[in-house]
């Protein structure tokens, strides 16, 4: 009873983050998704979960059935180490498995398949979504449009990222060059030396980015923003902790300081380093081991 809680509160939270556009960071198996869509499970979901059980409901299917084998809509289920029959149908183990029968057969043990020991779990977590989410409305959805709202995409498009990057100068950089200016007639702050998109050091970013792997760009992603996927809308529609906030690149520290991150703002705290080569050092060194975060 208190998992079956557990996973409707689970199933407000995966509604909540739907409904508000927030990120699941992790990805689900395809029949998850089509279970929480309402859809039948077909054979084929399962390859790539258990490939062995895939691949011998396909042997079933394209050869003949062997009645000698005795074969009945029954299968054996491990309960915590203890095994037992479980029919598929009432009177299944007195049901032969045919070749006229054997569809049925493989669609009754796909289910039983997926849903074996969980089915009470499975409809606590579709009613506690649907105290959040319409049922019609989450039927909208393809299988593939609902892992891209939930998870995002690992594939990432670089002038998307680039063209959605916002640039500041530090708070004390700022007070300094306020100070200074006051007296006189305001300036870019550009003129001051925070960040622009044609600074050297931004097409030094910019360039190392673009020769990292995917798998290297997601970790740069999941450095600065905590979330290793992007929004189905693009960069433009990331969020921080209070919104939609884009990818924030502030001039900050020195060379002699890594880059550091406030995932809360989407924003990575960059040194102006003096060349290309010691900012992808600095930079695969923060994102690969000396992981380094800051709370504002």
């Amino acid at each position: 009873m208190k998992c079956c809680t557990r996973m409707e509160l689970a199933g407000r939270v995966l509604g909540l983050a739907l409904l508000h556009r927030c990120l699941i960071d992790t990805f689900f198996t395809r029949t998850f998704y089509k279970m929480l869509l309402e859809q039948p499970i077909t054979i084929h979901d399962l390859e790539h979960v258990d490939n062995e059980f895939y691949r011998s409901m396909i042997w079933i299917r394209e050869n003949p059935i062997d009645l000698s084998l005795g074969m009945s809509f029954l299968v054996t289920q491990d309960d915590n180490g203890v095994l037992f029959e479980k029919e598929l149908l009432p009177n299944g183990a007195d049901l032969p498995v045919t070749d006229l029968n054997k569809e049925e057969f493989i669609s009754l043990v796909v289910k039983w398949r997926v849903e074996r020991g969980v089915e009470q779990q499975t409809k606590a977590l579709l009613r506690g979504i649907h105290q959040i989410i319409d049922r019609d409305f989450l039927r909208v959805f393809t299988v593939d449009q609902l892992e891209l709202v939930l998870s995002g995409s690992i594939e990432i498009n670089l002038d998307d990222w680039r063209s959605n990057t916002e640039y500041r100068i530090s708070t004390l950089d700022l007070i300094v060059f306020l100070n200074l200016v006051a007296p006189f007639e305001k300036v870019a702050l550009t003129s001051y030396g925070g960040y622009y998109d044609e600074h050297v050091l931004i097409e030094w970013f910019w360039t190392t980015v673009e020769d990292m792997t995917n798998g290297n760009r997601l970790k740069l992603l999941q450095f600065v923003t905590g979330t290793s996927s992007v929004p189905f809308e693009g960069f433009a529609m990331l969020r921080g902790s209070n919104g939609p906030k884009r990818f924030t690149i502030e001039k900050w520290g020195d060379e002699g300081s890594l880059p550091r991150a406030h995932t809360c703002f989407n924003r990575l705290d960059l040194p102006c380093y003096p060349t290309r080569h010691i900012l992808k050092a600095k930079l695969f060194m923060a994102i690969t081991e000396g992981i380094n975060y800051a709370i504002e």
